[in-house]
């Protein structure tokens, strides 16, 4: 079964002229499909990887301040799981570099693309829990109101829609049963 742009199941069950399974207006062999999937990969990942590794970078700061040591023990708790996902996190982003690098010649760049794919999300929902846990934190020790939860719940709320139902919404919406 061919694999899209997200490592899933390919859209368009009739064949093209060129026999890839697939008929997307490309007609692109196996090969060239891949290299273009592997293309938009990187891109997307250079995105996430900035932000994450920005973030990670700030949080390993954050235990060497003077208000780091007054934190309350709940905080410090916030703190060391926020810390751990961002690294879980940049693991995640970067993985696809290394399993690009490991596999490099061996003629298996569609499943590289499915592979780095399925990092590429387990780094995004890791990235998106970093920063619910960092605002957390950060919402805790600037504001000390009750509000907080409700707040990050918010936020949540908005990168759920932004990242995962806007985008399945669409591709629900825009593909037929067939697809």
């Amino acid at each position: 079964m061919p694999i899209d742009d997200a490592g899933g199941k390919a859209a368009g069950g009739a064949q093209d002229r060129g026999g890839s399974g697939r008929d997307d207006g490309r007609h692109e062999s196996p090969e060239q499909r891949a290299d273009r999937q592997w293309g938009e990969l990187v891109q997307e990942i250079r995105v996430a990887q900035t932000g994450v590794q920005i973030l990670f970078g700030f949080l390993l700061t954050v235990a060497f301040t003077p208000v780091f040591q007054h934190l309350p023990q709940t905080d410090r708790t916030i703190y060391l799981i926020t810390v751990i996902l961002g690294s879980l996190a940049t693991g995640a982003l970067i993985g696809p570099v290394a399993f690009h690098r490991i596999v490099f010649r061996r003629r298996i760049k569609p499943q590289a693309v499915t592979w780095a794919s399925r990092l590429t999300m387990t780094g995004i929902v890791l990235l998106l829990m970093t920063l619910c846990t960092a605002l957390l934190l950060i919402l805790r020790v600037a504001t000390h109101d009750a509000l907080v939860p409700w707040l990050v719940a918010g936020v949540l709320a908005w990168y759920l829609l932004c990242w995962f139902a806007l985008p399945l919404w669409v591709r629900h919406r825009h593909t037929t049963e067939r697809d």
